[in-house]
């Protein structure tokens, strides 16, 4: 009886504690959010004023292939701008060399070289073998960044036999995996692409991990780093927008909100010189960013307390999933973004969570972050879906 009433007391104690964060932090997150409001409404007026003043000439970009390998640096944001993609890495590395006071969160654990290594060969081999494909339309080349080739260093920790294998894994897994699920899945079924996308890399991931507990020459997996807030205490109110930013680089596996602000520039840069550079010439970049800037700063307030707990929780899930695919899918009124930014803060951290802590040994977390995108991006376009559907039934009424 007694084990049973201390483990009430301690679930008890830490919900208490999760509230408190919760409450201190809210302030800055409601000043966040009117921050992040008042940045999308901007965009909208200035894009607005640029495509209706004539034709917007655009800028010129580097040759074909170099503009496809730079924008799949930022192609899990929904950007795919060459600058971004440069505003990124010049980024990170800065954060990487910075003094310590001031580079922010830490960097990819300081395996930054490493990492950039194995993305790069996981990269290049991708292009190398299946660029061609590239000419009939697009094609997720990006894949092998954002999951196998960073999750393995990540996973195994530094040195070059670790990286070479991490990009080799990335570039003939992760790559060609997308390609099929895309091309022969999501297309045909007139599914959004990031289902196809994100299911790849769930199994690219399963088999990259299980083939690197075979080889030889790789080295038991390693700590994969403490994290940030790890007493209990209260974080400061300026770790929410810091945080927040943070998430926009998770997915490569940054985490730095330094690099965020490298990412920002370089697509602000690509956005002013030509509107429909970004997200696939949608013109709704000022919607997306809205949306995935209102579902960081909630994830990350609403798990504050989580993130305080264990040092790490996937509050980015939605960011780079349910949350552009809304808008891309539904357009960017308030109803879209509501939906989109409720449903992927609130159920895709956890869900994210509860998944990857059941990874078998020697197999990243990851698995189970791209896992729940999966679920939260079917779950979110469901509820929307049902939702113009009931809007239309009520139409037909009057």
């Amino acid at each position: 009886m007694r084990v049973v009433e201390s483990i009430e007391i301690d679930v008890l104690a830490r919900a208490r504690r999760r509230r408190g964060h919760r409450l201190a932090l809210l302030p800055m997150a409601v000043g966040c959010a009117l921050v992040a409001v008042g940045i999308g409404w901007a965009m909208g007026v200035v894009q607005e004023r640029i495509t209706r003043s004539g034709p917007v000439p655009g800028w010129v970009e580097p040759s074909g292939r170099l503009t496809w390998v730079l924008g799949d640096v930022t192609e899990a944001q929904f950007y795919a701008v060459v600058p971004a993609g440069v505003g990124l890495i010049v980024a990170a590395w800065l954060a990487h060399w910075g003094r310590v006071r001031l580079r922010g969160f830490h960097i990819c654990h300081g395996r930054l070289p490493w990492l950039f290594l194995a993305v790069a060969v996981g990269l290049g081999l991708a292009h190398a073998v299946w660029g061609w494909t590239r000419f009939g339309g697009w094609q997720p080349t990006f894949a092998p960044i954002v999951s196998v080739c960073p999750a393995v260093v990540m996973m195994y920790g530094s040195g070059w036999r670790v990286s070479l294998t991490a990009g080799v894994l990335g570039g003939v897994l992760s790559a060609p995996l997308a390609m099929v699920a895309v091309d022969l899945m999501c297309r045909p079924l007139g599914a959004p692409v990031v289902f196809g996308n994100v299911g790849s890399m769930v199994v690219a991931g399963l088999l990259a991990f299980a083939v690197c507990r075979r080889l030889p020459w790789m080295p038991e997996p390693v700590d994969l780093g403490a994290g940030h807030l790890d007493d209990g205490r209260h974080p400061s109110p300026w770790w929410l927008p810091r945080r927040a930013l943070a998430d926009f680089t998770e997915a490569q596996f940054y985490g730095s909100e330094w690099a965020a602000l490298g990412l920002f520039a370089g697509l602000l840069v690509g956005w002013l010189a030509d509107p429909r550079a970004a997200s696939y010439g949608s013109g709704l970049l000022p919607q997306i960013l809205t949306t995935q800037l209102l579902t960081a700063i909630v994830a990350v307030w609403w798990y504050s307390g989580r993130w305080s707990e264990h040092g790490f929780y996937p509050t980015f899930v939605s960011l780079v999933s349910l949350a552009p695919t809304a808008v891309l899918t539904f357009g960017g009124g308030w109803p879209t973004i509501t939906v989109a930014v409720l449903v992927g803060a609130l159920l895709g951290p956890a869900l994210g969570w509860w998944i990857g802590r059941r990874m078998p040994y020697g197999f990243h977390p990851f698995i189970g972050f791209v896992a729940s995108m999966f679920v939260i991006t079917a779950v979110g376009l469901g509820v929307l879906k049902t939702i113009q559907l009931v809007g239309l039934a009520l139409s037909t009424l009057h």
